[in-house]
């Protein structure tokens, strides 16, 4: 007797029609095969195709958070390692993800292009700890930002070439993490005052 479907085995199940298919091809019939269930069961807890690809997302985004938020919230760091380590962890986060899980680093990257709410979530959680990192450079005196808020958008956007998935393919470059160094003394001596 089969267990009682539930979201966990629905996702576990879709992660793997997504290593398999990739997400472009894999469908919820896929999906329910897979479980030995019809399509309809697999809809009772999923609205959509694209409601259970963002749950697989928001699940696949959130293995990685907790390694950043530790960073972000680092009290033996001053803000300026602390932002150079943050930086430095969301690279190397999000290419061990691309690395390690193609085909769902795959799915992250459409649900990005199609500007999901999944993508605005994860977004939204990064600039929180960066804007904690700024704030705490100010009070600190180790940063002269007037508003915090819009200098975490500005840092993030700065150094898109090393998180946005769509540079994936730039990542594995000779020379990449010397960059992402250079390109953080700017950052850091630019928060300075």
């Amino acid at each position: 007797m089969m267990a009682a479907l539930d979201a966990e085995t629905i996702m576990l199940a879709t992660e793997d029609v997504l290593r398999r298919f990739g997400p472009s091809k894999a469908t919820v019939v896929d999906v329910a095969r897979s479980l030995g269930v019809s399509h309809a069961a697999v809809y009772r807890h999923f609205s959509s195709k694209a409601a259970l690809r963002e749950a697989v997302a928001r699940r696949f985004l959130g293995r990685g958070g907790g390694e950043l938020a530790a960073l972000a919230g680092d009290a033996h760091l001053r803000p300026p390692e602390r932002l150079r380590a943050w930086l430095t962890g969301l690279y190397q986060m999000k290419r061990r993800s691309a690395r390690t899980d193609p085909e769902l680093f795959a799915t992250y990257r459409v649900l990005v292009l199609e500007h999901s709410a999944v993508a605005a979530e994860h977004v939204a959680a990064l600039l929180a700890q960066l804007e904690g990192i700024l704030a705490d450079g100010v009070a600190a005196g180790d940063f002269a930002v007037a508003d915090t808020a819009a200098m975490a958008r500005a840092v993030f956007e700065a150094t898109n070439a090393f998180h946005h998935p769509a540079h994936v393919e730039e990542w594995d470059r000779p020379g990449r993490e010397e960059l992402l160094a250079d390109v953080c003394t700017l950052v850091v001596n630019g928060l300075r005052p």
